[in-house]
């Protein structure tokens, strides 16, 4: 077993008193729930959405140059067969960001459509 010392607010830790014995059980909850990739992946794919991109804008949608160096690293270890667990499941992550992007590509949304 494995002993972890964590710094909280006096808030934090008085909450976690009166559930002290369930954390191993709710830490594991909250690494299942946790999603592969950061936050502002989602957050720079969503913005742009809700931007209301043009299709011409859509067709031009291309990851940050941070996102773009993290998966190619990420698929030269796949190539390798040396990616991680977690490294895996943050590799389909991008995958399944990718295919929405390419199917918006292929088939605009209507009110992304400019009216005719």
């Amino acid at each position: 077993m494995t002993t972890i010392t964590l710094e909280l607010t006096d808030d934090l830790a008085e909450s976690i008193t009166a559930v002290r014995h369930r954390l191993p059980e709710i830490i594991a909850l909250g690494l299942d729930r946790l999603s592969p990739l950061p936050a502002q992946v989602y957050s720079y794919v969503l913005s742009f959405l809700a931007s209301g991109p043009t299709p011409e804008q859509l067709m031009g949608f291309r990851p940050t140059p941070e996102m773009q160096e993290r998966l190619e690293s990420l698929l030269d270890k796949s190539r390798s067969d040396s990616l991680t667990e977690a490294e895996r499941k943050e590799l389909e992550e991008y995958e399944r960001i990718e295919h929405i992007v390419v199917m918006l590509k292929a088939r605009p949304l209507p009110h992304l459509t400019p009216a005719g």
